[in-house]
């Protein structure tokens, strides 16, 4: 069937679902919960996602499968709270009225996923999407083919395209998609893809919620436990081989603690991915870069950083016939390289030092807001220094990467690195229109508000205004 056939189809279907209840939207949640608890269709996902880029299985039920089913759980627990309206308090002067705000689909939903977590972040918006009362085209990466056709044979197996379809295709498809006058689009990807998809809906006046990026920066403070620290930043750097929007993309490290910090950070490295000693690229806990576009520019960040006095600490080995790229460690990285310019979104950890609080703040700040941030210190007075002196999208502290693992709190960036936020009740918001409703059942503001104006009704309102 032709998109814009899809579209008009999907159209004729938004007051049927806008009158939806919540028990009518959770046997559609219970439909897809019921597809990824099957251990036939689990192990489909895992070869599927294996296939596209050597995600390890274990890898894939951790941060794809659980991510997903987690949020499922959540929204049988909230979805029939979230859809009461909601009472509001009457202010004085509008006595005799109530108020309250009725939570309606926005419409036809355009999600456009990208290739990173090709299962959860193509499912979870559209399962917010859904749950919200909304008809959803999703488009997920074409970088990511065997996913792909999985989504889509998945999709189509349990729901009716009226309400929920899978569209494949390369960027053209994506334009195509972008003509249409959607109600709301959600998009997670680059930043410079993300201000064609808000010029695209400007057209429309389409309302937005763009996942981006940007460099989230590590900072390891000087009071902090260096052997949990290192663990926990090697973890979130290498997971999905670096590959993830809210991965720590560079390092700000007490100078006092930085060359022992490396040292536990490189014997990590051959801890979880050469246990058996016989080379990284045998492990099988480790992912690959998608493809080799991607290695390529990553590569040519290492390049550039050692040609310009960055010292290779570890790594920078890549086979491209099987795209993979060994974790990277990089010391004295300065602010001319590129690698210090835009996101890397691979294996490679560019480590900064400084003396001073001032220092970080001053790195941070002269790049755009960040997606997230991350915190390793034992100093309340540190970390509370840090997060009032910066702004990030979110900011986690002695860990990493678990911003996303809360639905109850908002996630997404600020300006560059996203605008609007999702998960749990924000996401059902955000693919809702907050109908403000005033009813007035008693108390006529006829003698005081309509004219004409006598002196003794601008007395009145003199009075009122006094004590707005």
């Amino acid at each position: 069937m032709e998109i814009k056939e899809l579209f008009e189809k999907q159209g004729a279907k938004r007051q049927a679902l806008k009158l939806s209840t919540a028990k009518d939207r959770l046997a559609k949640v219970k439909k897809m919960e019921k597809y990824i608890s099957d251990p036939d269709n689990i192990e489909k996902v895992q070869r599927a996602i294996y296939a596209d880029f050597k995600k390890p299985p274990t890898e894939v039920l951790l941060s794809e499968l659980g991510v997903l089913h987690a949020q499922i759980s959540y929204i049988k627990t909230n979805l029939s709270y979230w859809m009461m309206d909601k009472p509001v308090d009457t202010p004085l002067l509008l006595t005799g009225t109530s108020s309250h705000i009725k939570y309606e689909p926005k419409g036809r939903i355009l999600i456009l996923a990208p290739w990173n977590y090709p299962f959860n972040l193509s499912l979870i918006p559209a399962l917010y999407a859904m749950v919200a009362g909304n008809t959803v085209i999703l488009k997920p990466s074409e970088l990511t083919p065997n996913t792909s056709a999985l989504i889509q044979e998945m999709i189509t197996e349990l729901y009716d395209e009226e309400e929920f379809v899978v569209v494949q295709g390369d960027a053209k498809v994506a334009q195509s998609l972008l003509e249409l006058p959607f109600d709301h689009i959600f998009f997670t990807g680059s930043p410079q893809i993300g201000k064609l998809v808000m010029s695209a809906a400007a057209k429309h006046l389409t309302s937005v919620t763009l996942e981006l990026g940007g460099k989230s920066p590590a900072i390891v403070d000087e009071k902090v436990n260096l052997k949990d620290a290192a663990e926990k930043l090697i973890w979130a750097k290498c997971l999905n081989s670096g590959q993830t929007c809210i991965a720590p993309d560079y390092a700000i490290v007490h100078e006092k603690n930085r060359t022992e910090l490396v040292n536990k950070m490189k014997g990590l490295i051959q801890e979880y991915y050469n246990d058996q000693g016989n080379g990284i690229e045998s492990s099988k806990d480790y992912a690959r870069i998608v493809n080799a576009r991607h290695l390529n520019r990553i590569e040519a960040l290492i390049k550039d950083a050692v040609s310009k006095g960055a010292s290779l600490e570890c790594g920078g080995v890549v086979n491209k016939e099987d795209n993979f790229m060994e974790p990277t460690i990089l010391t004295g990285v300065t602010e001319d390289m590129h690698i210090m310019e835009e996101e890397i979104f691979g294996p490679v950890l560019p480590v900064l030092s400084f003396k001073e609080k001032e220092e970080v703040v001053a790195i941070i700040n002269k790049r755009p807001k960040p997606l997230s941030m991350y915190i390793a210190s034992n100093s309340s007075k540190n970390i509370n220094y840090y997060i009032e002196n910066t702004s990030s999208g979110g900011t986690v502290i002695n860990d990493y990467m678990l911003g996303y693992s809360n639905p109850n709190l908002p996630f997404g960036g600020v300006n560059n690195s996203g605008i609007g936020k999702s998960l749990g009740y924000h996401s059902f918001v955000g693919f809702s229109n907050e109908r403000g409703v005033l009813r007035r059942s008693f108390v006529r503001l006829k003698p005081f508000m309509y004219p004409p104006y006598s002196k003794w009704v601008q007395r009145i309102v003199k009075l009122i205004y006094k004590y707005m």
